[in-house]
């Protein structure tokens, strides 16, 4: 150690200065990359969340297309049919 280092001011060393300062450092900088993280996260999120919104609404319109099909052949199914029973009546 250094002359510098063994002064002390009131108990507390510069080496426990630069300790406690590189420790806060290290912590701030943890802390920082944890958020940047959760943030690309979060926004990776919202995009595959948009994208599934996406894909359910082409699967309803595909559903309620094939619902009003069907719907048109049952009523051409009724149709015919009551169109057989009066001609066999």
């Amino acid at each position: 150690m250094t002359n510098i280092e063994h002064k002390e001011i009131k108990g507390i060393t510069l080496k426990n200065l630069i300790v406690t300062v590189f420790s806060m450092i290290s912590i701030v900088v943890s802390v920082m990359g944890t958020y940047f993280k959760l943030q690309i996260d979060l926004s990776e999120l919202k995009t595959e969340q948009a994208a599934q919104s996406r894909i359910s609404e082409v699967r309803l319109k595909v559903l309620e297309e094939q619902v009003a099909l069907l719907q048109q052949q049952m009523k051409e199914i009724i149709i015919s049919k009551n169109e057989y029973n009066r001609n066999f009546k």
